[in-house]
């Protein structure tokens, strides 16, 4: 089985770090290389950071009845497909590669069309990789939780209710989750973080997905906690 991965090198390596004991190739390529690469060589694509560049989808519209997993937390397959413009050909399936969510235990798959189901359960059984459906969302589930946990952690920062080390530590021992709101936001990069949510909310105008203004200066200086 071979596949093709474009994306970061952080997050081609926890991709082969999850696929870790399956037989199967994987290619890396990064956004020079894809014109040249031999699309149709490959049984499966990953494009980890297809949030980031989603005209990329011009290159995978033609290949028939390949299943493509874009990475899809910051905008809906729908509307990349729509502002496409063209057919779509491939098996199109949003999946949540944001940094730290590869390599955990069950992904969160959307689909472009629900038809494509049988198809991407046949390549996920192949890759020994469980999933779970999600609607067609910007956000998904896991990021809309975690990222809004550590918007809400950095309001009590700025409100200066707690340290970072005691919201942290608090985090990770009442909840039981691996890292506390501001260690997770740093592996996941501060970018992201506010990109996602600062999609989620121009979906959904929630104000529970309003960003912290303390959050939204680390974004623009560049700055982890």
């Amino acid at each position: 089985m071979k596949i093709l991965a474009r994306g970061s090198k952080n997050r081609i390596k926890e991709l082969k770090e999850k696929l870790e004991g399956v037989s199967c190739e994987i290619t890396e390529i990064d956004d020079s290389d894809v014109l040249s690469a031999n699309l149709h060589d490959y049984h499966i694509i990953f494009d980890l950071k297809f949030d980031e560049k989603k005209d990329q989808i011009k290159y995978y519209a033609g290949l028939k009845n390949t299943v493509v997993f874009v990475c899809a937390v910051k905008q809906q397959l729908a509307q990349a497909i729509f502002e496409f413009g063209r057919p779509i050909e491939c098996i199109l399936v949003g999946i949540n590669s944001l940094p730290t969510f590869i390599n955990r235990s069950l992904a969160e798959l959307s689909f472009s069309y629900a038809s494509n189901e049988t198809s991407v359960q046949t390549v996920m059984e192949k890759l020994k990789w469980e999933y779970k459906v999600v609607e067609d969302r910007v956000g998904m589930i896991t990021p809309r939780i975690i990222f809004m946990i550590i918007n809400e952690a950095c309001y009590t920062l700025q409100e200066g209710t707690a340290s970072i080390s005691d919201i942290d530590t608090s985090m990770k021992l009442g909840t039981n989750y691996p890292f506390g709101p501001f260690e997770w936001a740093n592996k996941i990069g501060i970018k992201h973080v506010y990109e996602t949510l600062e999609a989620i909310y121009q979906d959904t105008h929630e104000a529970r997905y309003k960003i912290c203004p303390l959050l939204k200066t680390k974004y623009l200086k560049g700055e982890a906690f």
